[in-house]
Order: structure tokens, then C-alpha cells, then sequence
């Protein structure tokens, strides 16, 4: 709480400026002579591929901007709004940050984030989202401000063993659309092959959030209406007995929640909801072993699918003008055709600007190459923001309506009884 406290002492000060409007000072209009911007980021701080593209492209850059220094701070994953809320507090807070959306409202109401309505003049805004997916730019909004750009993000893909589909007698061709048409398959798969039949990404304290939702809002449910948490209400309710009801026939895997990928990776798992950010890896570990293939996230009958984001979003705290113009140039180049095309290939994130996926200067050849990535590319069109909690207790908000879904899916109890009773004792920690 003295932290939170510091921090909005801290942040007052900026407060008019904020809603003053747009005015010409809160950022540079070039950058003149040379100037140093920190950018906080967990790809960096990764073993993968990502952190060497990452630098690839920070080099790039800087090339390109010769008066622009970005010193790269990298930081894991689950440690970045920490240092970044420690940095503040000790009044070095970062020019540039990749923060996860779970986070966005505390980050837009409380950490001092610029939106960027108010710090870039409203022609150039305009002229760098186009081509960019109105979808894509909703997920960093907050009060009709964009706090964050999505920058590496991803959607819940369907990955399934087609060598396990052969041995169950399904056809590995026609994949699961429906709910009904997984459960169906896992059964199958689990009673002719004694492997897993399916598990989702689901029900991971933070990674598993946004696909639970995506199956929830799927069915027209959401996990809250404002500040009232709605996440027991019919919709939802019926999408987690829906995964009770697999787990109950032998469907759904019984497996410890953080093996999922492990699981499918060892070919022991027949289909497996989760990001597509881990296909490349799935894809290494099949290699040789088995015949993986992917197919868009199942539906509840003839309702469209409202695949939900995972991943991050870049968001700029600096408050002197010429830093904030550095950072906004980073922010124009990290989200740009070229960045995308090293992002998608390279990481394996996908990319917000759809009009490069077929042009031959950028991922046409890589697409061509690599179609597994398509069904993950026709689910932009339905893309939905994954929802972050508003308040100071936002997180324990989250945790707790995740362990009342785990509980409800793979517990003993009524699942309509331990949601509801998890939904109940969350409101108690929402703003009223």
C-alpha cells in the first residue's frame, strides 16, 4: 500500500497535463541532437530466439536513428511490472516498457502511462495505426485511450497429434470444430490409444487466463460487466461445465497444469488448446516423432469463436519531449512491416498488420512455407481483448476466479456451486 501511495503521490504532479488535452510540448516534434531511452523487455531476458531478434532489431534501429540510443534492460517476464514499479518509485521510470495486458488498467491508471492520443499530434497517430487491425489496437485501450500498442501477441490455437487421430480412427483431414466434436475425439483417442485425449492452456495461475476466456466469451460469456464480476453467470457457467463434462468421460486430461505443453510435446497428448507463440517449439519437438498439425480454436455449435489475446504491449512513461519522441519512433518501428515480418518469423508472434502476410516483401514466402499459421491468422478477424480487472486488487481478483475455474473443472464439487462461491468472495475485493 506505501508503494501504491508513493506512486500516486508521484504520478499528481502529471495529472493536468493529462487533461489538458494535446499540446505540442508533450512531445519533441524531431529529435536533433543524441538521446538515450531505456526499454524494459522480457524477450530479452529470455533464452529463445526472441532475445536475439529482439537485439536484431534494436540494432536496426538504431542505425536508422543515428541520435536515438536505446539501452535495452532486460528483465523475465514475471518480474517486469515489479522493477518497472520499484524504478518508478525511485524516480528512474523506464521510456519504454513491454507489459503484459493482464496489467493494462493499473498501468494506464496508476503506473503513468502516456496515452498516446495525448502525446503524439492526432494526424501522425492516425497515419501510424493504418494498416494496423482495429482489433489489434482495441487490445491496449483503456477509456477509449491507447495505453499500450500490441506489439507480440497471440491467439489460442487448437494443436492435435494426427498420429494419435489415425490410431483412434478419426480422420486426421476433418479436425474438431465444435466442443461436442472434442469431446467426442478425446474420448476416442484416450480409450483406443490409452494416450491424453485433450487438455487446454487453461488454468495456469497467469499464462492460462486468456484462453479460459476465449472459451468462456466464446459461448457469450464474459468475466465482468464494469466493476460487477460476472465470470459465474450463465454463459461462462455453461463453457466450465462444459470442460467438467470432458474431464468426467475421460475427454479431458487429468495432468499437472504446468506439463500441458511437455505432454503434448512428448506425443502424449492427442489435441491441446494453447498460443500459437509455442508452435515453432511443439513443432522441434515433433519433428522426426510425430505428425503435428493445428486447426482453429473449437466453437460451441454454430456460435463464432471469440479467440482472445495473449502476449504484450509496448507502453512509453517518459516525461521529457525528446525522450518521448524517441520512444514513440521506437514504438513506430517496433510495429512496423519490417519489425512484423522479424516478429512473426523470428518469434513466432503474429503480426498486427495483416496487409504483409501476402505482399513478397515480407511474409509471403515465410507463409508459403510455414500454412500452419493460418488458422491463427483467420482468427483475427474475431479477435477480443482479453479482459484485465480494474483496482488495487485486480490480481488477486484474477487468481481467485482461476482457482475457483480449476476447482470447478476438476474438483468433486457442483461446479456451478464452487463458481458461483468464487465469484461471490472476488466482488469482495472489486472497486464498488
Amino acid at each position: 500500500m506505501f508503494r501504491r501511495h508513493c506512486l500516486k503521490l508521484m504520478l499528481a504532479g502529471s495529472a493536468f497535463a493529462l487533461s489538458s488535452g494535446f499540446a505540442q510540448a508533450q512531445m519533441a516534434a524531431s529529435i536533433d541532437k543524441p538521446v538515450t531511452i531505456t526499454f524494459y523487455n522480457y524477450n530479452l531476458a529470455s533464452a529463445s530466439a526472441g532475445a536475439d531478434a529482439t537485439r536484431d532489431l534494436l540494432r536496426e534501429f538504431m542505425e536508422a536513428n543515428p541520435n536515438i540510443t536505446v539501452k535495452g534492460v532486460p528483465v523475465p517476464s514475471n518480474e517486469i511490472l515489479s522493477r518497472v514499479q520499484a524504478d518508478i518509485v525511485a524516480g528512474q521510470q523506464p521510456d519504454v516498457a513491454q507489459l503484459v495486458f493482464r496489467d493494462l488498467i493499473y498501468i494506464a491508471n496508476d503506473l503513468g502511462a502516456n496515452a498516446l492520443e495525448v502525446m503524439v499530434p492526432p494526424f501522425e497517430l492516425a497515419k501510424q495505426f493504418e494498416g494496423m487491425i482495429p482489433q489489434g489496437i482495441d487490445l491496449g485501450k483503456v477509456d477509449n485511450k491507447t495505453y499500450g500498442l500490441a506489439y507480440t501477441f497471440s491467439t489460442p490455437i487448437l494443436y492435435y497429434n494426427a498420429d494419435l487421430f489415425r490410431k483412434a480412427g478419426l480422420d486426421p483431414d476433418k479436425p474438431p470444430r465444435t466442443w461436442s466434436e472434442v469431446k467426442a475425439y478425446g474420448e476416442a483417442i484416450n480409450k483406443a490409444t490409452g494416450k491424453h485425449g485433450f487438455f487446454p492452456g487453461a488454468y495456469g495461475p497467469v499464462d492460462g487466463t486468456f484462453v479460459y476466456q476465449a472459451i468462456a466469451m466464446s459461448n457469450g460469456g464474459n468475466v465482468r460487466d464494469g466493476n460487477k464480476l460476472t465470470f459465474a453467470d450463465a454463459e461462462g457457467l455453461e463453457a466450465v461445465q462444459m470442460l467438467r463434462s470432458m474431464v468426467d468421460s475421460g475427454a479431458h486430461a487429468r495432468i499437472d497444469v504446468g506439463s500441458h505443453q511437455d505432454t503434448m510435446a512428448s506425443g502424449n497428448l492427442g489435441m491441446f488448446l494453447y498460443t500459437s507463440a509455442v508452435q515453432s517449439s511443439l513443432l522441434k519437438s515433433a519433428k522426426g516423432k510425430f505428425d503435428l498439425r493445428v486447426a482453429a480454436m473449437p466453437g460451441f455449435g454454430e456460435k463464432p469463436t471469440r479467440p482472445t489475446n495473449s502476449g504484450s504491449a509496448l507502453f512509453v512513461f517518459s516525461k521529457d519531449p525528446a525522450k518521448r519522441r524517441a520512444a514513440y519512433e521506437l514504438l513506430k518501428f517496433l510495429t512496423s512491416k519490417q519489425a512484423y515480418t522479424v516478429i512473426t518469423t523470428k518469434i513466432g508472434y503474429l503480426p498486427l498488420r495483416l496487409d504483409i502476410v501476402d505482399d513478397p516483401k515480407y511474409l509471403a514466402g515465410w507463409v508459403a512455407e510455414n500454412p500452419m499459421i493460418r488458422p491463427n491468422l483467420e482468427q483475427l478477424s474475431r479477435l477480443t481483448p482479453n479482459v484485465a480487472f480494474p483496482g488495487p486488487n485486480y490480481r488477486q481478483v484474477e487468481k481467485m476466479m482461476m482457482d475457483g475455474v480449476r476447482e470447478a473443472v476438476f474438483g468433486k464439487g457442483d461446479a456451478a456451486a464452487v463458481l458461483k462461491a468464487a465469484q461471490q468472495d472476488a466482488q469482495r475485493l472489486m472497486p464498488r
